[in-house]
C-alpha cells in the first residue's frame, strides 16, 4: 500500500508545486487506511487549503489506491493540523 501511495503523491506533486506548495508522505497505516502527509507552502496557509486535501489529495488517493480511507495533514512536531474523514 505505501509504494502506491507514494506513486501517487508523485503524480500529484507538480500540480501542487505549481500552486506554490509540496507534499511529503509521513505515515501509511495500512491496517485503518490512513495516510498522514505533510503539506508545505501555500497549501498550508491558502485559503483552500482543507478543500486542497478533501476534494484533491483524498479523493484522488482513494480513487487510486484501495483501502485508503482518510488522508490527514500533520505538523512537522506530528500533530493533526487537518483531519478528514469518510
Amino acid at each position: 500500500m505505501r509504494e502506491q501511495v507514494e506513486k501517487v503523491i508523485t503524480a500529484l506533486r507538480p500540480a501542487i508545486r505549481a500552486d506554490g506548495g509540496d507534499i511529503a508522505l509521513v505515515d501509511v497505516d495500512a491496517g485503518t487506511g490512513v495516510v498522514a502527509v505533510e503539506l508545505m507552502g501555500a497549501v498550508v496557509t491558502g485559503p483552500a487549503s482543507t478543500r486542497t486535501l478533501t476534494a484533491g489529495i483524498e479523493r484522488i488517493m482513494r480513487d487510486r489506491v484501495a483501502g485508503v480511507t482518510e488522508v490527514v495533514a500533520v505538523t512537522d512536531l506530528g500533530m493533526s493540523e487537518i483531519a478528514v474523514s469518510l
